[in-house]
Protein backbone atom coordinates (compact mmCIF):
# COMPACT_ATOMS: atom_id res chain seq x y z
CA UNK A 1 0.00 0.00 0.00
CA UNK A 2 0.92 3.59 -0.58
CA UNK A 3 0.16 7.08 0.43
CA UNK A 4 -1.53 7.51 -3.16
CA UNK A 5 -4.05 5.13 -2.43
CA UNK A 6 -5.24 6.68 0.85
CA UNK A 7 -7.34 9.37 -0.74
CA UNK A 8 -5.17 12.79 0.32
CA UNK A 9 -5.10 15.45 -2.37
CA UNK A 10 -1.88 15.82 -3.86
CA UNK A 11 -0.79 18.84 -2.00
CA UNK A 12 -0.63 16.67 0.76
CA UNK A 13 0.77 14.11 -0.91
CA UNK A 14 3.86 16.04 -2.25
CA UNK A 15 4.61 17.32 1.42
CA UNK A 16 4.66 13.27 2.11
CA UNK A 17 7.16 12.59 -0.26
CA UNK A 18 9.61 15.50 0.48
CA UNK A 19 10.02 14.07 3.94
CA UNK A 20 10.89 10.85 2.50
CA UNK A 21 7.73 8.47 3.12
CA UNK A 22 6.31 5.96 0.24
CA UNK A 23 4.60 3.34 2.86
CA UNK A 24 2.22 4.06 5.55
CA UNK A 25 2.68 2.46 8.84
CA UNK A 26 -0.69 0.07 9.65
CA UNK A 27 -2.27 3.18 11.50
CA UNK A 28 -2.04 5.53 9.31
CA UNK A 29 -3.13 2.95 6.96
CA UNK A 30 -6.23 2.48 9.04
CA UNK A 31 -6.53 5.80 10.93
CA UNK A 32 -6.50 7.90 7.65
CA UNK A 33 -9.50 6.48 5.88
CA UNK A 34 -11.41 6.19 9.23
CA UNK A 35 -10.75 10.07 10.12
CA UNK A 36 -11.47 11.05 5.58
CA UNK A 37 -14.79 9.32 6.47
CA UNK A 38 -15.98 12.14 8.96
CA UNK A 39 -16.57 9.37 12.26
CA UNK A 40 -15.48 9.39 15.70
CA UNK A 41 -11.89 7.59 15.94
CA UNK A 42 -10.23 5.66 19.14
CA UNK A 43 -7.26 4.75 18.18
CA UNK A 44 -4.48 2.67 20.66
CA UNK A 45 -0.90 2.70 19.32
CA UNK A 46 2.20 2.61 20.75
CA UNK A 47 4.77 6.23 20.47
CA UNK A 48 6.96 5.68 17.70
CA UNK A 49 4.30 4.21 15.69
CA UNK A 50 3.47 7.03 13.17
CA UNK A 51 0.02 7.86 14.88
CA UNK A 52 1.10 11.66 14.38
CA UNK A 53 0.77 11.32 10.74
CA UNK A 54 -1.98 9.03 10.96
CA UNK A 55 -4.25 12.03 12.46
CA UNK A 56 -2.45 15.07 10.88
CA UNK A 57 -2.70 13.87 7.44
CA UNK A 58 -6.81 12.91 7.08
CA UNK A 59 -6.61 16.24 9.26
CA UNK A 60 -5.42 18.48 6.57
CA UNK A 61 -7.43 16.85 3.70
CA UNK A 62 -10.91 17.35 5.49
CA UNK A 63 -10.13 20.76 6.26
CA UNK A 64 -9.79 21.35 2.67
CA UNK A 65 -12.57 19.99 1.87
CA UNK A 66 -14.86 20.92 4.12
CA UNK A 67 -16.11 24.67 3.18
CA UNK A 68 -14.95 27.11 4.97
CA UNK A 69 -16.33 29.34 7.42
CA UNK A 70 -17.43 32.57 6.41
CA UNK A 71 -15.98 36.10 8.45
CA UNK A 72 -13.30 37.90 8.11
CA UNK A 73 -11.56 36.29 10.71
CA UNK A 74 -10.36 32.97 10.20
CA UNK A 75 -12.20 30.44 13.37
CA UNK A 76 -9.88 28.14 14.96
CA UNK A 77 -11.54 25.00 13.12
CA UNK A 78 -9.45 21.99 15.00
CA UNK A 79 -8.37 21.94 18.42
CA UNK A 80 -5.48 19.04 18.98
CA UNK A 81 -4.87 18.52 23.21
CA UNK A 82 -1.60 17.32 24.63
CA UNK A 83 -0.33 15.98 27.52
CA UNK A 84 3.31 18.01 27.33
CA UNK A 85 4.78 21.54 25.73
CA UNK A 86 7.41 18.79 24.17
CA UNK A 87 4.63 16.83 22.31
CA UNK A 88 2.58 19.69 21.60
CA UNK A 89 5.47 21.33 19.56
CA UNK A 90 6.27 18.43 18.11
CA UNK A 91 2.69 17.86 16.50
CA UNK A 92 2.44 21.41 15.35
CA UNK A 93 5.38 20.67 13.92
CA UNK A 94 4.13 17.97 12.03
CA UNK A 95 1.19 19.94 10.82
CA UNK A 96 3.48 22.57 9.24
CA UNK A 97 5.37 19.94 7.48
CA UNK A 98 2.81 17.87 6.09
CA UNK A 99 0.68 20.82 5.15
CA UNK A 100 3.46 23.47 4.13
CA UNK A 101 1.92 23.68 0.45
CA UNK A 102 -1.88 24.69 1.97
CA UNK A 103 -3.20 27.98 2.81
CA UNK A 104 -3.43 27.08 5.91
CA UNK A 105 -2.36 28.44 9.51
CA UNK A 106 -1.82 26.56 12.75
CA UNK A 107 0.09 27.19 16.05
CA UNK A 108 1.01 25.91 19.02
CA UNK A 109 0.10 26.66 22.80
CA UNK A 110 1.77 26.06 26.02
CA UNK A 111 2.76 27.19 29.39
CA UNK A 112 6.39 28.34 30.31
CA UNK A 113 6.83 31.01 27.90
CA UNK A 114 5.04 34.26 27.38
CA UNK A 115 1.54 34.96 26.40
CA UNK A 116 1.50 38.01 24.11
CA UNK A 117 2.99 36.12 21.23
CA UNK A 118 0.42 33.58 21.50
CA UNK A 119 -1.93 36.39 21.54
CA UNK A 120 -0.86 38.40 18.82
CA UNK A 121 -0.63 34.60 16.66
CA UNK A 122 -4.60 34.11 17.39
CA UNK A 123 -5.71 37.69 16.78
CA UNK A 124 -4.17 36.79 13.27
CA UNK A 125 -6.36 33.60 12.55
CA UNK A 126 -5.35 30.14 12.88
CA UNK A 127 -6.83 27.23 11.61
CA UNK A 128 -5.19 24.74 13.74
CA UNK A 129 -4.63 25.32 17.29
CA UNK A 130 -2.52 22.26 19.12
CA UNK A 131 -2.57 23.38 22.91
CA UNK A 132 -1.78 21.82 26.08
CA UNK A 133 -4.90 21.92 28.75
CA UNK A 134 -3.58 24.34 31.14
CA UNK A 135 -2.73 26.97 28.86
CA UNK A 136 -5.29 27.08 26.82
CA UNK A 137 -7.71 27.26 29.21
CA UNK A 138 -5.62 30.48 30.83
CA UNK A 139 -6.47 32.32 27.36
CA UNK A 140 -10.18 31.37 27.88
CA UNK A 141 -10.80 32.88 30.64
CA UNK A 142 -8.79 35.77 29.17
CA UNK A 143 -10.89 36.12 26.59
CA UNK A 144 -8.15 35.41 24.15
CA UNK A 145 -9.43 32.64 21.94
CA UNK A 146 -13.05 31.07 20.40
CA UNK A 147 -13.57 27.66 19.94
CA UNK A 148 -17.47 27.57 18.99
CA UNK A 149 -16.10 26.88 15.46
CA UNK A 150 -14.14 23.42 16.39
CA UNK A 151 -14.76 21.23 13.43
CA UNK A 152 -12.32 18.48 14.80
CA UNK A 153 -10.65 17.49 18.17
CA UNK A 154 -8.29 15.94 18.67
CA UNK A 155 -6.48 14.19 22.09
CA UNK A 156 -3.33 12.79 21.90
CA UNK A 157 -1.57 10.49 24.54
CA UNK A 158 -4.76 10.75 26.44
CA UNK A 159 -3.93 7.95 28.67
CA UNK A 160 -1.00 10.64 30.06
CA UNK A 161 -3.31 13.04 29.70
CA UNK A 162 -5.41 11.50 32.04
CA UNK A 163 -1.90 10.25 34.53
CA UNK A 164 -1.00 14.01 34.80
CA UNK A 165 -4.53 15.03 36.60
CA UNK A 166 -6.09 17.07 33.46
CA UNK A 167 -9.27 15.13 33.41
CA UNK A 168 -11.07 18.00 34.89
CA UNK A 169 -9.18 20.38 32.86
CA UNK A 170 -10.53 18.05 29.74
CA UNK A 171 -13.75 18.29 30.74
CA UNK A 172 -13.90 22.16 30.91
CA UNK A 173 -12.51 22.23 27.28
CA UNK A 174 -15.39 20.18 26.08
CA UNK A 175 -17.39 22.19 27.58
CA UNK A 176 -16.53 24.83 25.18
CA UNK A 177 -16.82 23.55 22.13
CA UNK A 178 -19.62 23.00 19.87
CA UNK A 179 -21.74 19.67 20.15
CA UNK A 180 -21.47 18.54 16.35
CA UNK A 181 -17.76 17.90 15.73
CA UNK A 182 -15.72 15.05 15.06
CA UNK A 183 -13.55 13.38 17.86
CA UNK A 184 -10.38 11.71 17.28
CA UNK A 185 -9.08 9.75 20.76
CA UNK A 186 -5.14 8.16 20.65
CA UNK A 187 -4.00 6.58 23.28
CA UNK A 188 -0.96 4.11 24.36
CA UNK A 189 -3.06 2.10 26.25
CA UNK A 190 -6.70 1.14 26.89
CA UNK A 191 -7.22 1.50 30.36
CA UNK A 192 -10.78 1.99 32.45
CA UNK A 193 -10.05 5.54 32.95
CA UNK A 194 -9.67 5.80 28.74
CA UNK A 195 -12.76 3.75 27.76
CA UNK A 196 -14.64 5.57 30.61
CA UNK A 197 -13.59 9.31 28.74
CA UNK A 198 -14.01 7.52 24.95
CA UNK A 199 -17.59 6.37 26.72
CA UNK A 200 -18.43 10.37 27.31
CA UNK A 201 -16.98 11.66 24.24
CA UNK A 202 -16.98 9.06 20.96
CA UNK A 203 -20.33 8.76 19.37
CA UNK A 204 -19.81 5.44 17.67
CA UNK A 205 -16.40 5.42 16.86
CA UNK A 206 -13.99 3.08 14.67
CA UNK A 207 -11.85 1.47 16.78
CA UNK A 208 -8.46 0.59 15.48
CA UNK A 209 -5.69 -1.03 17.78
CA UNK A 210 -2.41 -1.69 15.96
CA UNK A 211 -0.63 -3.34 18.85
CA UNK A 212 -1.44 -5.81 21.79
CA UNK A 213 -2.00 -3.86 25.11
CA UNK A 214 0.72 -2.72 26.76
CA UNK A 215 3.25 -4.49 24.67
CA UNK A 216 6.52 -3.58 23.95
CA UNK A 217 7.90 -2.92 20.29
CA UNK A 218 9.57 -6.24 18.76
CA UNK A 219 12.36 -4.15 17.29
CA UNK A 220 13.41 -3.18 20.56
CA UNK A 221 16.07 -5.03 22.59
CA UNK A 222 16.02 -5.73 26.32
CA UNK A 223 18.13 -6.30 28.74
CA UNK A 224 18.80 -5.71 32.36
CA UNK A 225 22.14 -5.02 34.22
CA UNK A 226 21.79 -6.15 37.98
CA UNK A 227 23.53 -3.88 40.06
CA UNK A 228 24.10 -2.73 43.73
CA UNK A 229 22.41 0.87 43.78
CA UNK A 230 25.80 2.57 44.85
CA UNK A 231 27.48 1.63 41.98
CA UNK A 232 24.94 2.64 38.97
CA UNK A 233 26.20 5.67 37.72
CA UNK A 234 29.57 3.93 37.71
CA UNK A 235 28.19 1.08 35.14
CA UNK A 236 26.30 3.62 33.24
CA UNK A 237 29.60 5.50 32.50
CA UNK A 238 31.19 2.59 31.66
CA UNK A 239 28.65 1.03 29.60
CA UNK A 240 28.63 4.44 27.36
CA UNK A 241 32.11 4.72 27.01
CA UNK A 242 32.97 1.42 25.90
CA UNK A 243 30.41 0.98 23.85
CA UNK A 244 30.56 4.51 22.34
CA UNK A 245 27.01 5.08 23.03
CA UNK A 246 25.89 8.24 21.59
CA UNK A 247 22.11 10.33 21.42
CA UNK A 248 21.24 7.71 25.02
CA UNK A 249 18.08 8.92 26.78
CA UNK A 250 18.20 7.99 30.34
CA UNK A 251 15.38 8.12 32.50
CA UNK A 252 15.47 9.10 36.83
CA UNK A 253 12.27 9.11 38.36
CA UNK A 254 12.97 12.67 40.49
CA UNK A 255 13.80 15.57 38.78
CA UNK A 256 16.42 16.03 41.76
CA UNK A 257 17.95 12.71 40.51
CA UNK A 258 17.73 13.77 36.71
CA UNK A 259 20.13 16.47 37.89
CA UNK A 260 22.72 15.12 40.26
CA UNK A 261 22.89 11.89 37.39
CA UNK A 262 23.69 14.99 34.61
CA UNK A 263 26.45 16.46 37.25
CA UNK A 264 28.12 13.18 37.60
CA UNK A 265 28.11 12.20 34.15
CA UNK A 266 29.49 15.43 33.10
CA UNK A 267 32.12 15.01 36.20
CA UNK A 268 32.97 11.41 34.25
CA UNK A 269 33.80 13.30 30.51
CA UNK A 270 30.32 12.23 29.22
CA UNK A 271 28.08 15.38 27.59
CA UNK A 272 24.76 15.11 29.73
CA UNK A 273 22.04 17.41 30.38
CA UNK A 274 18.64 17.25 32.05
CA UNK A 275 15.25 17.86 31.10
CA UNK A 276 12.31 17.73 33.11
CA UNK A 277 9.55 20.35 34.47
CA UNK A 278 11.69 22.60 36.51
CA UNK A 279 13.76 23.33 33.90
CA UNK A 280 12.86 26.66 31.88
CA UNK A 281 10.99 26.61 28.41
CA UNK A 282 14.22 27.96 26.48
CA UNK A 283 16.61 25.14 28.84
CA UNK A 284 14.60 22.36 27.87
CA UNK A 285 14.59 23.59 24.30
CA UNK A 286 18.14 24.05 24.27
CA UNK A 287 18.81 20.75 25.68
CA UNK A 288 16.43 18.91 23.65
CA UNK A 289 18.38 20.60 20.18
CA UNK A 290 21.73 19.40 21.11
CA UNK A 291 20.62 15.74 21.89
CA UNK A 292 18.75 15.65 18.71
CA UNK A 293 21.83 17.24 16.68
CA UNK A 294 23.88 14.43 18.30
CA UNK A 295 25.86 17.03 20.11
CA UNK A 296 24.62 15.93 23.56
CA UNK A 297 25.38 12.22 24.64
CA UNK A 298 23.14 11.47 26.92
CA UNK A 299 20.02 13.74 27.41
CA UNK A 300 18.60 12.62 31.28
CA UNK A 301 14.69 12.64 31.83
CA UNK A 302 11.80 12.00 34.11
CA UNK A 303 8.79 10.56 32.34
CA UNK A 304 6.94 13.82 31.99
CA UNK A 305 9.00 15.52 30.16
CA UNK A 306 10.57 12.59 27.93
CA UNK A 307 6.76 11.70 26.49
CA UNK A 308 6.78 14.35 23.84
CA UNK A 309 10.17 13.42 22.54
CA UNK A 310 10.57 12.35 19.15
CA UNK A 311 13.60 11.58 17.59
CA UNK A 312 13.62 9.20 14.78
CA UNK A 313 16.02 6.22 15.08
CA UNK A 314 17.17 6.77 18.66
CA UNK A 315 19.34 4.06 19.34
CA UNK A 316 19.08 4.06 23.41
CA UNK A 317 17.24 4.27 26.33
CA UNK A 318 18.65 3.33 29.92
CA UNK A 319 15.68 3.10 32.97
CA UNK A 320 18.81 4.36 35.45
CA UNK A 321 15.46 3.77 37.61
CA UNK A 322 12.82 1.63 37.24
CA UNK A 323 9.31 3.52 36.87
CA UNK A 324 7.19 2.76 39.99
CA UNK A 325 4.61 2.10 37.84
CA UNK A 326 4.84 -1.24 35.35
CA UNK A 327 3.07 0.77 32.17
CA UNK A 328 5.67 3.56 32.10
CA UNK A 329 8.29 1.07 31.40
CA UNK A 330 6.50 0.28 28.16
CA UNK A 331 6.14 4.27 27.75
CA UNK A 332 10.13 4.79 28.39
CA UNK A 333 11.37 2.10 25.77
CA UNK A 334 9.16 3.43 23.34
CA UNK A 335 11.12 6.19 22.57
CA UNK A 336 13.20 4.05 21.12
CA UNK A 337 13.19 1.11 17.83
CA UNK A 338 10.24 3.86 16.43
CA UNK A 339 8.60 3.21 13.30
CA UNK A 340 10.33 0.07 12.00
CA UNK A 341 14.11 0.92 12.97
CA UNK A 342 16.18 -1.03 15.57
CA UNK A 343 16.62 0.42 19.36
CA UNK A 344 18.12 -0.75 22.47
CA UNK A 345 16.75 -0.54 25.93
CA UNK A 346 18.54 -1.62 29.21
CA UNK A 347 17.83 -0.91 32.53
CA UNK A 348 20.20 -0.86 36.05
CA UNK A 349 18.20 -2.65 38.78
CA UNK A 350 19.11 -2.62 42.10
CA UNK A 351 17.40 -5.19 44.72
CA UNK A 352 15.32 -2.47 45.87
CA UNK A 353 13.38 -2.87 42.72
CA UNK A 354 13.37 -6.43 42.30
CA UNK A 355 9.58 -6.48 42.69
CA UNK A 356 9.39 -3.59 40.48
CA UNK A 357 10.83 -5.34 37.83
CA UNK A 358 8.38 -8.29 38.66
CA UNK A 359 5.41 -6.27 37.66
CA UNK A 360 7.05 -5.33 34.96
CA UNK A 361 7.94 -8.85 32.86
CA UNK A 362 4.26 -10.04 34.16
CA UNK A 363 2.68 -6.98 32.69
CA UNK A 364 4.80 -7.39 29.20
CA UNK A 365 4.11 -11.16 29.53
CA UNK A 366 7.68 -11.96 29.00
CA UNK A 367 11.13 -12.51 31.71
CA UNK A 368 13.66 -10.09 30.23
CA UNK A 369 17.19 -11.62 30.29
CA UNK A 370 19.82 -10.37 32.81
CA UNK A 371 23.91 -9.76 31.80
CA UNK A 372 26.32 -9.03 35.07
CA UNK A 373 28.76 -7.03 33.76
CA UNK A 374 32.63 -8.24 35.06
CA UNK A 375 33.49 -6.25 38.24
CA UNK A 376 30.21 -4.98 39.20
CA UNK A 377 28.29 -8.08 40.40
CA UNK A 378 25.23 -7.02 42.95
CA UNK A 379 26.31 -8.32 46.34
CA UNK A 380 23.54 -11.57 47.40
CA UNK A 381 23.50 -10.55 51.29
CA UNK A 382 22.46 -6.62 50.55
CA UNK A 383 18.81 -5.83 51.80
CA UNK A 384 16.12 -4.47 50.08
CA UNK A 385 15.67 -0.51 51.02
CA UNK A 386 12.20 1.72 50.23
CA UNK A 387 12.06 3.89 46.89
CA UNK A 388 12.91 7.60 47.79
CA UNK A 389 9.67 9.13 46.03
CA UNK A 390 8.21 5.81 45.16
CA UNK A 391 7.38 2.15 46.62
CA UNK A 392 9.52 -0.84 46.50
CA UNK A 393 6.84 -3.29 45.06
CA UNK A 394 4.67 -3.22 42.17
CA UNK A 395 1.38 -3.35 43.63
CA UNK A 396 -1.25 -0.04 43.74
CA UNK A 397 -1.01 2.86 41.68
CA UNK A 398 0.13 6.00 42.91
CA UNK A 399 -2.61 9.19 42.51
CA UNK A 400 -1.53 11.11 39.47
CA UNK A 401 0.58 13.82 39.05
CA UNK A 402 -0.80 17.45 39.30
CA UNK A 403 0.72 20.05 37.28
CA UNK A 404 0.14 21.79 33.94
CA UNK A 405 2.31 21.82 31.07
CA UNK A 406 5.31 24.01 32.11
CA UNK A 407 5.40 22.29 35.11
CA UNK A 408 5.40 25.80 37.19
CA UNK A 409 2.16 27.16 38.76
CA UNK A 410 -0.28 28.43 36.56
CA UNK A 411 -1.45 32.10 36.77
CA UNK A 412 -5.07 33.40 36.83
CA UNK A 413 -7.75 30.65 36.64
CA UNK A 414 -4.55 28.10 36.35
CA UNK A 415 -3.80 29.37 39.79
CA UNK A 416 -7.10 28.34 41.27
CA UNK A 417 -7.38 25.12 39.47
CA UNK A 418 -4.17 23.82 40.84
CA UNK A 419 -4.57 24.82 44.33
CA UNK A 420 -8.26 22.74 44.26
CA UNK A 421 -5.78 19.75 42.99
CA UNK A 422 -2.58 19.97 45.07
CA UNK A 423 -3.33 17.74 46.99
CA UNK A 424 -2.88 14.97 44.19
CA UNK A 425 0.42 16.28 43.40
CA UNK A 426 3.41 13.69 43.51
CA UNK A 427 7.04 14.37 42.29
CA UNK A 428 7.44 13.51 38.51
Amino acid sequence: MSFDSLGLRADILRAVRELGYDTPTPIQAQAIPAVLSGGDLLAGAQTGTGKTAGFTLPMLERLMAMPKPEGKRRPIRVLVLTPTRELAAQVEESVQQYGKHLPLRSMVMFGGVGMQPQIDKLRRGVDILVATPGRLLDHQQQGNLDLSKVEMLVLDEADRMLDMGFIHDIRKVLALLPRQRQNLLFSATFSDDIKALADRLLNKPALIEVARRNATAETVAQKIYPVDRERKRELLSKLVRDNNWYQVLVFTRTKHGANRLAEQLGKDGISAMAIHGNKSQSARTRALGAFKAGELQVLVATDIAARGIDISELPHVVNYELPNVSEDYVHRIGRTGRAGSNGEAVSLVCVDELKLLAGIEKLIKRKLPREVVPGFEPDPNAKPEPIPNGRNNAGKRRGPPRQNASGKARPSGGQQRRRRSRSKAVTA
